[in-house]
């Protein structure tokens, strides 16, 4: 086999064979990988669903999506067997982590009590914000929102004049799940007519924990002051 010369047009022409072999590859692997990734994703979130909502017969299996601000949420309302609500799962998401969007999945009962979460993605520190996983479900002094009303509690931090303590050196991270679960409250609130709400569940009220996430610094605390 003739050997080529090694002039720039010869240059050009092996680069580009060598680049769109490797697009080739990626485009491969994206295609083999794209729906066990999304068979995971999914499988995740209704793990989530179950484990967080009160005893059910059945839920909607199609949710309620709802859009607040930047932030889309879906609602999964659960029933008895005389399909009666008894509650819902909401995914939530805040955008104002300190290292990127927090997706979580929160359950309700009809009265506004939380009953469980479970953090679905977060790209927080380890050891800092990434512990709220588990903190905000211990109860350790004013750490845990399980049992609290969404609705009748601040659900804010401590040291804000809210609730709940924040993650050790990770307020930031701190703000931005409790805007989540106000979130979700809210919407939950909104689609389900036959629910007792309050604080949160006029639009009034909502722009006000906008307002009061602002001011304790969700979104004016610089990036690499998570404390």
């Amino acid at each position: 086999m003739k050997k080529l010369e090694s002039d720039f047009k010869n240059m050009v022409f092996v680069l580009s064979t060598i680049a769109l072999f490797a697009a080739l590859v990626l485009s491969t692997l994206f295609s083999i990988t794209k729906e066990p990734i999304a068979r995971s994703k999914n499988a995740k979130e209704q793990n989530a669903i179950k484990d967080v909502l009160p005893p059910y017969h059945h839920f909607d299996r199609v949710p309620i999506v709802a859009t607040e601000g930047v932030e889309t949420m879906k609602v999964y309302k659960a029933y008895n067997k005389n399909n009666v609500l008894v509650g819902a799962a909401v995914e939530t998401t805040s955008n104002n982590g300190f290292s990127g969007p927090i997706d979580i999945m929160i359950g309700f009962d009809t009265a506004g009590v939380i009953l469980n979460y479970k953090v679905l993605e977060q790209h927080e520190t380890p050891g800092l914000g990434a512990k709220m996983g588990d903190w905000f479900k211990t109860n350790n002094k004013k750490q845990s929102i399980i049992g609290k009303n969404a609705g009748t509690s601040n659900l804010s931090v401590s040291k804000s004049g809210g609730e709940v303590d924040a993650i050790t050196s990770a307020t930031i991270s701190s703000n931005a799940f409790l805007f989540a679960v106000r979130n979700a409250y809210f919407v939950y609130c909104k689609n389900t007519k036959k629910l007792h709400c309050d604080t949160i569940s006029s639009k009034k009220n909502y722009r006000k924990y906008l307002k009061d996430a602002e001011s304790v610094g969700i979104h004016s605390e610089k990036k690499g002051e998570n404390k």
